[in-house]
């Protein structure tokens, strides 16, 4: 019998069940097995209890988006075999205790496995996962050896873990013979490709451009930043600071950023509005700070554990008056990581707020990516330690490209007067007309350099076709899995929005019998900027805003209409 080319996985339970640590042993491993791996999450937004669920979506070719269905589903609770029952292609698995009654679940002895090892009930979901792996006859060793590195922080749990997964592995192997269910393809890891999710991404791309100081007030779902720099801060010199709110935070990111760090911060969107005033005083202060922006679905708390791309339009003309910012929005984890990295870059470079914009599908789903390079932080215009220029050291000084020298405070030689109010080039405040404008034209120069970077490196195109399907963010991979075997489709995929890509786009655009725009968002926010920056109105739009990222089926079904008109 020929081996899996593609597999799917559905594993369900209450919260505290392990759900989304199982989910991530799943994908680790196939991944080992040889398979890119793609593994998205759903969970309600309670304190205690709650259906929780974790699809892991497997395939010897690049996958970027899990389906509708799923081949196994692995069941810790009934509610899992109500909820998930049409979903399940090849087999429902669950303990005993949970089959009985229900028709045509595969009654698993996992229970029976968890107390032969004398393991606490809970280890029910590695048993599970070993009876999974089992029945479709994969590598017990990979498995454990992904166990081991999952629960490394405390080997005996590891090891105790690993053995419950290796017994409910003993079990579902004998299953497998009855089932006769086709074998997972067993193979090494593709080389050059990481597994990881969006948030880890985005946080290590940081870190490799220098990151110093990080404060952050938890907001689902950009709180795993918080969560793994603090536990990388001492290998790398990190300062890392959970304040008492999102105003503390992005206030102590600009001071951090004024003293010499290079700093950042990550929340939602409800954060972030309380970030807006500080943000055009980092603008103002031409401070250059960098803000993660993970959406969720709103207004107010709307779904906070449920994806949207709806902030857009926010982030772009978020506080008062006017000034340049520069907006990143990456669609997977190496993108992720290359935002966190030329965030921190380009906001030394030009001195600006630089956001990056994901959403809750990037920052928690995981993905089989390039494994990022290695790669050296840039410094701009930094002055540390003595200034030794010919002419008296001026904060603001009119420069061709609008970029001043910035000193670091303390800095011999150099009298560092940062301002709030507008202010002239020595930083003091000012009203009068002539250096008022002579200063808003200069922070805007920056703007030349910065678009022409937007334009050399925020599109990226694939396929080639009359159709041209445009989105951004995170909405390009159920996008890239639909179009996969269609033909006569091009899709132009954003990863910067502001400065807005517009020559770029305009020339990929050039010649397209139909423009899509697809985003998950109501009102079409990426599809107003194009009619604003191109005049061009798009000939369609999809967008989706139930908080659930959209499939690949309902992608597809889509622009097969536009195909046959």
């Amino acid at each position: 019998m020929e081996s899996k080319e593609e597999f799917s996985v559905l594993v369900g339970g209450p919260a505290g069940a392990g759900v989304f640590r199982s989910g991530l042993v799943a994908a680790k491993t196939l991944y080992r097995h040889g398979y890119y791996v793609h593994g998205d999450n759903e969970y309600p937004s309670i304190i205690r209890g709650g259906h929780q669920w974790m699809i892991v979506t497997a395939s010897l070719r690049p996958v970027y988006a899990h389906g509708d269905e799923v081949d196994a589903v692995l069941a810790l609770d009934k509610e899992t075999v109500r909820r998930h029952r049409d979903r399940a292609l090849e087999v429902i698995v669950a303990d005993e205790s949970v089959a009985r009654g229900e028709e045509g679940v595969v009654a698993a002895p996992l229970m029976k496995a968890v107390r032969e090892e004398g393991a606490p009930s809970v280890a029910v979901n590695m048993a599970g996962l070993g009876f999974i792996f089992g029945l479709y006859r994969g590598d017990v060793e990979k498995l454990k050896s992904v166990v081991r590195d999952v629960f490394a922080k405390k080997r005996s749990v590891a090891e105790l873990n690993a053995r419950v997964a290796e017994r409910g592995y003993r079990y579902g192997l004998e299953a497998s013979e009855k089932l006769g269910l086709a074998p997972l393809h067993i193979g090494a890891p593709v080389p050059g490709k990481v597994v990881i999710d969006g948030n880890s991404a985005v946080a290590l791309g940081a870190v490799a451009a220098g990151l110093s100081f990080y404060a952050a007030y938890p907001m689902t779902p950009a709180s795993p930043i918080l969560h793994l720099l603090a536990e990388l801060q001492k290998d790398y010199g990190i300062v890392v600071v959970q304040p008492e709110s999102e105003l503390a935070a992005i206030n102590m990111v600009t001071g951090a950023a004024y003293a010499g760090a290079r700093a950042m911060t990550a929340t939602s969107g409800g954060g972030f509005s309380l970030m807006v005033e500080a943000l055009g005083q980092a603008a103002m202060t031409e401070t250059p700070v960098v803000i993660v922006e993970a959406m969720r679905a709103g207004p107010s708390t709307g779904l906070p554990t449920y994806t949207s791309q709806a902030d857009l339009r926010f982030v772009l003309h978020a506080s008062q008056g006017e000034f340049p910012r520069i907006v990143l929005a990456p669609g997977d984890p190496y993108e992720a990581f290359m935002a966190g990295f030329d965030a921190l870059n380009l906001a030394w470079r030009y001195q600006v707020p630089v956001i990056v914009l994901t959403d809750k599908y990037l920052a928690e789903g995981y993905w089989t990516v390039d494994e990022p390079p290695m790669l050296e932080p840039e410094e701009g215009k930094v002055v540390r330690g003595v200034y030794e220029g010919p002419e008296p050291y001026l904060r603001y000084r009119i420069t061709p490209d609008g970029v001043s020298p910035m000193a670091i405070p303390g800095t011999k030689g150099a009298l560092v007067n940062a301002n709030s109010s507008e202010h002239g080039e020595d930083g003091y405040a000012t009203t009068d007309a002539e250096t008022v404008r002579a200063m808003q034209d200069k922070r805007f120069r920056k703007l030349e350099a910065m678009s022409r970077e937007a334009n050399e490196r925020g599109v990226k195109t694939y396929g080639e076709g009359s159709i041209a399907v445009v989105t951004w963010g995170s909405t390009k991979n159920p996008v890239l899995e639909a179009v996969r075997d269609m033909h006569d489709v091009k899709v132009v995929h954003l990863t910067w929005l502001s400065p807005f890509p517009s020559e770029r786009l305009a020339s990929e655009l050039e010649g397209a019998r139909r423009i899509l725009v697809v985003e998950a968002n109501k009102t079409g926010q990426l599809a107003g900027l194009i009619r604003e920056h191109l005049l061009v109105s798009p000939d369609g739009f999809l967008g989706k805003y139930d908080g659930r990222p959209f499939t690949p089926q309902e992608v597809e079904e889509w622009i097969t209409g536009f195909q046959e008109g």
